[in-house]
Formats: structure tokens, sequence, C-alpha cells
């Protein structure tokens, strides 16, 4: 049931947010925020009904002032029970999404964070997911891309038609009112040794396993990585920490909160993220407001993000990687104060308020039409 609060001739903008029931995922995050930013656009929301297609209750509370929902419900991802509402536009916020309109006459906007799954899937399955791609690209009025890299990539594999594309950077979720209220947190576990942080999905494109080979040839540090640990690639890294004999020095935490990973992200000595494929990587920027010195690979979009001050790895042999993190830290140390402000900065030109203000601007171009 939608639920509606403006008059008949307000413009209704439905955006099929269904990641919103795990806040925890990072299309969840990226739902939550945009959906937050949307809900401060006054204006906008004057002549415009944004609705989220959501049942978490924790987002209806906080958010419904200003936003409508539209109950969630798994069963229309098959088409015979397909949303028959006739929105003035549809929002597909992730490329992956089942959920579709049963009209094919609502405009449609797509939003493409990366298509990773052409190198992770094989098969049936990857037939699927570029078929899936292929139909929601040619029913696209407009494309948001989240970075540079993910749009050339898209290119370089799928047929675009001539429609008007877009980059909107994500938001950095950190905000300094956010930071100062969690300043005194502090988590059930606290290393007695300075850290290197990591945090993300446990899956191996991540390549969380270079970090604990990288370990062995770093004196008095520790490794703690966060992350949901029921995966088959949390069984890779226990292995590889019981082989390495490191138990004492990588912690593997599981999930955490926010005013966690803030204590982790403010006194972590070093921000490590060797990602393979990264449509756009927004703990690197969570890091950044920290003014921590940020060790990337240097694949997909990471550069784009990470910038001329963080340190890459162009290659995953153990040695070599504390090699250049050896040589980063003491390049950090060496101008602190130049590497901490670049760092800030950098984080604060990536916003959740600039990004809302740039989809508003992409829905107001289709809806003019």
């Amino acid at each position: 049931m939608i639920s509606t609060k403006k008059t008949s001739s307000s413009k209704t903008i439905f955006l099929e947010t269904h990641n919103l029931k795990n806040l925890h995922s990072g299309f969840g995050q990226f739902n939550f925020n945009l959906a937050k930013a949307l809900s401060h656009e006054t204006e906008f929301l004057k002549d415009h009904d944004i609705i989220l297609n959501c049942n978490n209750n924790q987002v209806k509370d906080e958010l419904r002032s200003q936003i409508s929902f539209n109950k969630y419900l798994p069963i229309t991802r098959y088409p015979l029970f397909r949303i028959r509402k006739n929105f003035s536009l549809w929002h597909s916020v992730n490329q992956n999404t089942k959920i579709e309109p049963a009209s094919k006459e609502i405009p449609y906007l797509l939003t493409v964070h990366d298509v990773n799954f052409l190198e992770e899937e094989s098969g049936k399955r990857l037939d699927f997911r570029i078929n899936q791609l292929k139909s929601k690209i040619q029913r696209s009025a407009s494309i948001v891309y989240v970075s540079e890299y993910a749009k050339q990539q898209t290119h370089a594999h799928f047929h675009i038609p001539d429609i008007p594309e877009y980059v909107i950077y994500n938001g950095n979720n950190f905000n300094n009112s956010l930071i100062n209220n969690l300043e005194n947190n502090h988590p059930k576990y606290i290393p007695n040794k300075p850290f290197i942080f990591s945090i993300g999905q446990i899956v191996e494109k991540k390549n969380f396993h270079t970090l604990i080979e990288m370990l062995r040839f770093l004196k008095d540090v520790v490794l703690i990585i966060a992350g949901k640990l029921k995966t088959t690639y949390t069984e890779i890294l226990k292995e590889k920490i019981q082989h390495y004999k490191l138990e004492n020095r990588v912690v593997l935490l599981g999930n955490i909160a926010e005013w966690d990973k803030i204590f982790y992200y403010k006194n972590c000595v070093a921000f490590a993220f060797p990602s393979l494929r990264e449509g756009f990587g927004l703990p690197v920027l969570e890091a950044m407001t920290f003014g921590k010195p940020i060790f990337l690979s240097n694949k997909t979009s990471l550069p784009e993000i990470g910038g001329p001050h963080s340190f890459y790895w162009d290659n995953f042999d153990a040695e070599d990687m504390a090699h250049v993190f050896e040589a980063g830290m003491s390049k950090f140390e060496d101008n602190k104060d130049v590497f901490k402000s670049a760092y800030v900065n950098r984080s604060q030109q990536f916003t959740w308020e600039k990004a809302a203000k740039d989809y508003v601007r992409v829905y107001e171009n289709i809806l003019e039409k």
C-alpha cells in the first residue's frame, strides 16, 4: 500500500530501494543516504512526491515526515506481480534489482554502480545478468553512474543508446556532528598495539588475504578487518591467519556499528583497502575524514576516488606491499599536516547533499520532457 501526502497533481518519483531492508549492505547504505539527502530538498518536494520501496521501520520513522513509502513485497520481483501504479518517474537505484514497473510507459532512470558481475559470474547466471542490464539500459530515459570508471566499463561492454548520461558521486557518510557525538565511544575490542584498519564485504574481490600476507613483513602492528563473517572467503582468511601463526595480530570483527567504525577509523595508524573491483569505494572517503594515510589497490575506481595523496599497490606480492606501506607511512609522517589536510579536504568534496541536488536535476530533466 503506497502512502501519499501530496495533492493529486504532484509528480511522483518512485525509488526502487528495497535494499533498505539491510542497512549493513553497501546498497542499503547508498539507498538510505540518498533518500535522507533527498528528504531535505524541500523546494523540490513541494511539487513532487518521492516514494521509497521499503519495509524498514527504522527508515520510515526517520524519513516519513518528507517522504512516502511503498511496502516492499518480495513477490513483486516476478512479472505477474509487478507494481502497477502509474508513477511520473521510476528510479532503479541499482543495476541488480529484479523489481521493475509493470508499465513500459513510465520514464525510467537507472543508476549503475558497477558491472563487476562480468568477472564474477558465469554460465546461465552470467547470461541472466547481462540480459537483465541490457533490458534496463534499453528502457532508460537517462543513466547515472557512480564513477567515471563505472561509466567507462559499462560503455566497454554494453551498447548505450543516445540518452543523457551523468556521473554522480556518492557522498561521504560521515559528517562532523556525527563524529563529535560519538567521540567518546569505545568498542568492545581495543587493540593494545598500533593497528591497520580495513572494512568491507568478506568476499574474494575485496582481496583481504593479501593484507594478512603483508603483515608477515611488518613489525609491531595489528590488522583489524570488519565485515560480515558468514562467507566462504572468511574460512580462507582464517586459514591464512592460522598458517602464518598470526592469531594475535589479525582480528576479524564481523559486522560493526557505525560508532565502532568511527573509533577504528579515528584511531588506526592507516586504512588499507586492496580491493580488486570497486564501482566507487565509500570506505576510502570515510577513512579520509579522519586524515588517515590511505593504502589502496590501483584497480578499477579506487585511484579516481583515492586521489593523488593516497598510496597504491600495483601488485600483491606480500613483501612488495609491505615496502609500499612502509614507504607511504614514512612519507606521511614527514609531511603529516599536508597529507591530513589533503585527505580531509577531499573527503568533504563528496557529499550526499550534492548528490541529492544532482539527482533532483536529473529528475527534473526527465520530467520536463
